[in-house]
């Protein structure tokens, strides 16, 4: 990943359909027309860009960074980890991760959202860090909890938190999402099934990692993020991708 690296064509064989009925929303936000692939200019290779030094100490941490003075998130405690790799695994070193996430209950800190779960008013929903050397970042964080959608008449979304990944400039971020092992919404989420590709769809959940669980404390999950080649992670905005 450099400044000077051209953006990447979307390649349609692996990501989701973008018509797909059963995804109510996407009838009428699927295009009409021919996609049109435009080269990229130096403004979208190389800005515009973060600051690296303007994270805080709790910003991966989601238990804490929204908690009011002496409080902390509710919910079962998680941390979720990996590495950000190419395609021939080398680390990618400072890139910025962020996250957004429902509270435990399912909820998003979000005027539109209406569910009936409370807010939990410790929880804000989102986290950032930067890969350090090796490519590593980790976040502790709340399991979210599933929630209902007006998509079919009981459709639920499974638990899952959203990814953003950011290069070198804006126009090297990608969006994705992660889903947790075990969770049997997962194979019967719309969403989900826009993807053709079992093997991409497995690519998206998150195993269990009894090896970096906290005793006493939380649970953890891995998911590492591969930007390029055969077993890259899925990501929704391929276009924009590194």
């Amino acid at each position: 990943m450099h400044d000077k690296d051209p953006l990447i064509e979307r390649d349609h064989t692996v990501h989701p359909l973008p018509y797909f009925p059963a995804y109510k929303t996407s009838v009428t936000r699927s295009p009409s027309l021919p996609l049109l692939s435009m080269p990229s200019t130096m403004t979208e290779q190389t800005g515009p860009v973060f600051g690296h030094d303007i994270l805080g100490r709790l910003d991966n941490n989601l238990v804490e960074n929204y908690a009011q003075a002496g409080g902390s998130a509710i919910g079962e405690r998680v941390v979720v980890h990996g590495r950000v790799l190419d395609q021939h695994a080398r680390p990618q070193v400072g890139v910025l991760v962020e996250i957004w996430q429902a509270n435990a209950g399912g909820r998003y800190r979000h005027k539109k959202d209406g569910y009936l779960a409370p807010l939990d008013p410790n929880f804000g929903g989102c986290g950032r860090a930067i890969t350090d050397e090796n490519g590593n970042y980790e976040f502790l964080t709340v399991r979210p909890g599933a929630y209902p959608w007006p998509n079919g008449v009981n459709d639920w979304r499974p638990m899952h938190i959203h990814f953003s990944i950011f290069g070198s400039g804006f126009g090297q971020r990608l969006i994705s999402q992660m889903y947790f092992e075990g969770d049997p919404l997962i194979s019967r989420c719309p969403i989900v099934k826009t993807i053709p590709d079992q093997a991409q769809i497995d690519r998206l959940v998150a195993p269990l990692d009894m090896s970096r669980a906290i005793p006493m404390d939380a649970l953890a999950y891995r998911f590492d993020i591969v930007l390029r080649g055969r077993r890259q992670s899925m990501f929704e905005n391929r276009p924009e991708g590194l």
